[in-house]
């Protein structure tokens, strides 16, 4: 995964997530990367700092994230992408509330997304929201063939034992 600041022909700024370089290319393409404040789908990326942690120090070892407002547990985390801190900005607020609304309007398929989502386009299989995971051939195929598909901006929560 790679993760792009970008940035609209207006100058609104944000980040995304893409699978490589590869896959932010053809999305672009295809008109699939918009600005999360006006749509716009002139979008081009933004000069962007590295994201480099600071080294391990016996104190975070010890449990102290050196963060403030931050705790560290090496309990499991209730869902595999369980957030690791409380959204800060709009878009990060307006991300956080989609997602709550994606997962509680639509039913999560796992790995079966692909499959079931080409299904339904095809009348096979009665309509309905899903979300879930494709691997980016699965994902490009559907996207080739018009099966209406969107990549969504965060990592879907999956209960885990």
């Amino acid at each position: 995964m790679i993760r792009y600041s970008l940035k609209c022909t207006d100058g609104h700024g944000f980040e995304s997530w893409f699978q490589s370089a590869e896959a932010y290319d053809k999305l672009l393409r295809v008109g699939m990367v918009a600005c999360t404040e006006c749509g716009s789908t002139q979008v081009e990326k933004a000069l962007m700092a590295p994201r480099v942690r600071p080294g391990r120090t016996t104190e975070t070892a010890a449990g102290d994230s050196g963060e403030p407002g931050q705790e560290v547990s090496n309990a499991k985390p209730e869902t595999a992408s369980a957030p690791l801190r409380t959204p800060a900005t709009p878009q990060e607020k307006a991300i956080a509330a989609m997602r709550k609304q994606v997962e509680a309007n639509s039913d999560y398929v796992g790995a079966d997304f692909a499959k079931q989502a080409r299904d339904m386009y095809l009348g096979d299989a009665p309509a309905r929201s899903i979300h879930g995971e494709a691997k980016i051939e699965e994902a490009k195929a559907l996207i080739e063939d018009g099966v209406p598909v969107l990549p969504l901006p965060f990592a879907v929560s999956r209960k885990v034992n």
